[in-house]
């Protein structure tokens, strides 16, 4: 039986960040409001969370530009995910999870004209866990339907791109 390692605390901010707070931000009035908040995410987190141990967390998040934290006149603290940390909170998601048991497909025939684009594509479909069947077919267990969507909109490629979601897959 494979070990599980075990999540840092680090990983589970940005988890928590992305998964169980609407847009990515958190507002505090203090860093206690913060290890309670975790607690109550992840109160099975095997050994206590420390305050020193989370500050430390946050520094480093901060300083690899993953997340941003301001501080507001009324005394708040407000963490808040950047786009590189929205990404890597959504590798590291399906990576602590169990398989959901759908394989997402995207299949695509991008113009040769548009070989920047492509590769682009291809180049974000690595980082996130996809690997190719075939030049122009990648597969991957990970959930990340939407942004994937989100990301061919954004990009302009919808009429080469086809993704699919399904649990059927097989001969």
């Amino acid at each position: 039986m494979k070990k599980k390692k075990r999540t840092s605390i680090a990983n589970l901010l940005l988890l928590g960040l992305e998964k169980f707070v609407e847009g990515g931000e958190l507002i505090l009035n203090s860093s206690q409001d913060l290890k309670n908040w975790m607690y109550e995410v992840y109160g099975d987190y095997p050994k206590p969370i420390t305050k020193q141990a989370l500050s430390q967390a946050i520094k480093r998040l901060r300083e690899k530009g993953i997340i941003e934290q301001e501080k507001r006149e009324e005394g708040n603290i407000v963490l808040r995910l950047t786009q590189k940390g929205k990404e890597i909170a959504l590798l590291l998601k399906d990576d602590d999870l169990e398989w959901d048991g759908r394989w997402r497909l995207v299949i695509f025939d991008i113009p040769e004209s548009k070989r920047l684009v492509r590769d682009t594509l291809r180049n974000k479909l690595k980082a996130w866990g996809f690997i190719s069947w075939q030049r122009s077919v990648w597969v991957s267990k990970k959930n990340v339907t939407n942004p994937l969507r989100e990301l061919v909109k954004e990009i302009g490629i919808e009429e080469w791109v086809i993704v699919l979601e399904s649990d059927n897959v097989g001969f």
